[in-house]
């Protein structure tokens, strides 16, 4: 098992790979990485994205750093996406991720994933338990277009993060697991990202569905890697561990080693007030490192 970190913390703080690699490798004492696509807009000019990837790469060589996958973080989360009720938009959210792909590809990251989107609330607030069948479609025909220009960028595998919103696809494991029978046979595997904090709260799932095990149960040979957070259950908080909290990191340990899927990446993912002062961001990054590592492993 290998704890890794998600660089959430680092939003409008450590921006750069020449100050957050070093902060990785020297006080966190990890060596592995997964890049928030709020350090790095896809849609820069090439020149700007150009020279971010090789300063990446470089950083990493120099600090002993293994880039594991891109992901979308918040900036672009908050956007419908891929399920936004204008096609146009659903265009303009597919190219993103062709950007974000080519980024990848430039900087030596062999995978990329996230959210997918989500629909329009309707006028009556009230919820949908799927999202329409239309959409369904139109999604699962676009993904298979963006695993063929992930190949041509030579990444090797691409990541969904189910939440917990209803609005959103995948937000049930049969969902999960339906989309994963349609993708199969993409360009590149399609696989998940699975979120603990995600699936742990009710609503909207029912208080003895909030757990993890049946998200593995119905995807589990799926699961390529994991997001960790403190939570009390009632919303996706994306605290860290000096926080107290519902989840365990010895029983996420010992549920990924039940389920055959200790050697899959951990990666504590976690966010802070603009207004925390960095030396307060970084003491607790630092102390939740300190609780998961000798359990969920790390360096």
């Amino acid at each position: 098992m290998a704890l890794g970190i998600n660089l959430s913390f680092c939003v409008k703080r450590w921006v750069t790979p020449a100050l957050w690699a070093r902060l990785v490798r020297e006080d966190l004492g990890l060596g592995l990485v997964q890049l928030s696509f709020d350090l790095v807009d896809p849609l820069w000019p090439d020149e700007v994205l150009d020279k971010a990837a090789t300063d990446l790469r470089q950083a990493c060589a120099e600090h002993g750093i293994t880039m594991h996958s891109g992901f979308i973080g918040l900036a672009h989360y908050t956007f419908n996406q891929l399920l936004h009720p204008e096609p146009g938009v659903r265009d303009a959210a597919e190219y993103w991720l062709t950007r974000a792909y080519a980024f990848c590809g430039k900087a030596g990251i062999r995978a990329a994933g996230g959210p997918l989107g989500a629909i329009a609330a309707r006028p009556d607030a009230v919820e949908a338990k799927e999202i329409p069948a239309a959409d369904y479609v139109d999604l699962t025909a676009r993904l298979k277009r963006l695993a063929e220009k992930a190949q041509s960028q030579g990444l090797t595998e691409l990541y969904i993060e189910p939440t917990p919103l209803r609005r959103e696809w995948p937000w049930t494991p049969a969902q999960a697991r339906r989309l994963s029978d349609d993708l199969a046979g993409s360009a590149v595997p399609w696989r998940y990202c699975l979120d603990w904090g995600h699936a742990i709260l009710s609503p909207p799932y029912a208080p003895e569905e909030a757990r993890v095990e049946p998200w593995l149960e119905a995807i589990g040979r799926e699961t390529g890697a994991i997001h960790i957070q403190q939570s009390d259950g009632r919303l996706d908080r994306h605290w860290d561990f000096t926080e107290r909290g519902i989840v365990d990191p010895e029983a996420i340990a010992a549920t990924l080693a039940r389920f055959g899927l200790a050697d899959r990446p951990v990666f504590l993912e976690v966010f802070y007030p603009f207004e925390e002062t960095d030396a307060a961001v970084l003491d607790r990054v630092r102390r939740s490192v300190a609780v998961l590592a000798p359990v969920l492993g790390g360096e």
